[in-house]
């Protein structure tokens, strides 16, 4: 009869014959570097969104819903124009790039429109 060692630590199994770790320590350990290598690349892209929601909402003053800036204002804060949740054409072509509720529209001398998303 072969003998089963244990998925996580590869120590000898005892007991049921479908048994695959030594102990729930194992298993629970197993069972987490799984979960953890296939969820921290999307754990790290929702980080970047979220960071970038969080600098174009810091931009626009209270009450409004739209500020210009310029790129180099965004970049010093931290914003990565690689991350963005979803685009929006206008009817007359523009295209907004969103995080979330807020978006940005690339305008003429390295400006950008910052807007808020108004609920409906």
């Amino acid at each position: 009869m072969e003998k089963k060692t244990c998925l996580n630590c590869g120590a000898p199994i005892q007991g049921r014959a479908d048994k695959k770790f030594c102990d729930d320590q194992c298993r629970n350990n197993y069972n987490y570097k799984q979960y953890a290598d296939n969820s921290n690349f999307m754990r790290r892209i929702n980080h970047r969104l979220k960071k970038n929601r969080n600098i174009l909402e810091s931009l626009i003053p209270s009450g409004e819903d739209m500020y210009k800036a310029p790129k180099d204002r965004l970049m010093r804060e931290g914003f990565d124009f690689v991350y963005f949740t979803h685009t929006y054409e206008t009817k007359k072509g523009s295209v907004y790039h969103f995080c979330y509720d807020y978006g940005y529209l690339a305008l003429e001398g390295d400006w950008y429109l910052i807007v808020r998303r108004k609920e409906s």
